[in-house]
């Protein structure tokens, strides 16, 4: 291998890292800071599509519990929450 295949090796490596690799991770670290923060009263969408409000978050068996509709509760595994609409905010102590 010529060192000029070497070098073209190593840079196109490091465009698809700093292209693919690395944002992907970032947006994972994102992701999982979300879900950290998530906490009673949040409106969330899960990447089903379903729209709801967390009433219970199960941190030991990573699931919250949504309420889609009045008296309707659903338990969703807490990966699969998409995104945090509306943040609620933390009450007074």
């Amino acid at each position: 291998m010529r060192p000029a295949d070497l070098i073209m090796l190593l840079l196109i490596f490091g465009i698809m890292y700093f292209f693919l690799i690395r944002p992907q991770q970032k947006k994972m670290k994102e992701h999982a800071a979300m879900l950290d923060a998530l906490r009673r009263g949040d409106q969330v969408i899960t990447q089903g599509g379903l729209i709801g409000k967390v009433v219970k978050v199960k941190d030991e068996v990573n699931e919250v519990e949504l309420e889609v509709a009045k008296g309707t509760n659903v338990r969703v595994v807490k990966s699969t929450i998409a995104t945090v609409m509306n943040k609620t905010e933390p009450a007074n102590s």
